[in-house]
């Protein structure tokens, strides 16, 4: 998948948060930005690329900060890497590093990692008491370290106001998934037990996000690749 205008790309997922294991698949992520003349055309461009082998997601410029003004925890971790996880990292994707905390608020972090990992433990219940096949048990597993890392990544973020992307004990995470494979209900107490703490917060988030740097950055990149659209068709 060849895609222009890549201004920041990573390498997300399991290796990002240090629980890959043998065989786990490198899953990346990134934004890219539509030349602007494009958008004034009658057909909407293309706003996400996914490919498979190699995984990979890209999300075009507005539709990544649509998605991290909501909270979304997937597009969220772009911002956050570890410097030697980044594959491409151009000014502008450092403009946009530097302003990553004008897109947090308390209530959609707190609504879209807690409801995340929800969505997992709903997946979890859904498998009954264990007596699954090989593969499902290890899905299971993975479902029950996203569960636990979401919960674990979102208070952090929701209490700081910064968010570590790689866990402190991956042992641990998958020894949890191990435990919840054999029987879903043993993640129940650990929602809970999120649900409560951020109830009881404090937060160190704004009740809305800043979206006056988000706008002026993305109009930055609009005039950006107008000014290079603008340029080819004078050289043309």
């Amino acid at each position: 998948m060849t895609v222009p205008n890549v201004l920041l790309s990573g390498i997300v997922g399991s290796t990002a948060y240090g629980l890959a294991r043998p065989g786990s698949d490198i899953d990346r992520l990134g934004l890219f930005a539509v030349p602007t003349g494009e958008l004034h055309g009658l057909r909407r461009p293309k706003e996400s690329h996914v490919s498979t082998a190699p995984d990979r997601t890209l999300h075009e410029a507005a539709k990544w900060c649509r998605l991290a003004l909501g909270g979304n925890p997937t597009a969220m971790e772009l911002v956050w890497l570890p410097d030697d996880l980044y594959e491409v990292r151009t000014p502008l994707g450092d403009e946009l590093i530097g302003i990553r905390t004008a897109f947090l608020s308390a209530r959609r972090v707190r609504d879209a990692y807690l409801g995340y990992a929800t969505q997992q433990f709903r997946r979890l219940e859904a498998r009954g008491d264990g007596s699954f096949s090989s593969d499902t048990r290890k899905r299971t597993a993975k479902h029950a370290r996203h569960l636990k890392r979401l919960c674990g990544q979102g208070l952090e973020l929701y209490t700081t106001g910064r968010l570590a992307i790689r866990v402190e004990n991956p042992d641990e995470y998958h020894a949890f998934g191990e435990h919840v494979a054999a029987d879903p209900s043993a993640a129940l107490p650990l929602l809970r037990h999120y649900e409560a703490a951020f109830d009881a917060g404090p937060t160190a988030l704004p009740d809305e996000p800043d979206e006056a740097p988000v706008e002026a950055w993305l109009r930055r990149v609009r005039a950006h690749f107008y000014t290079e659209a603008a340029c080819s068709a004078v050289g043309a």
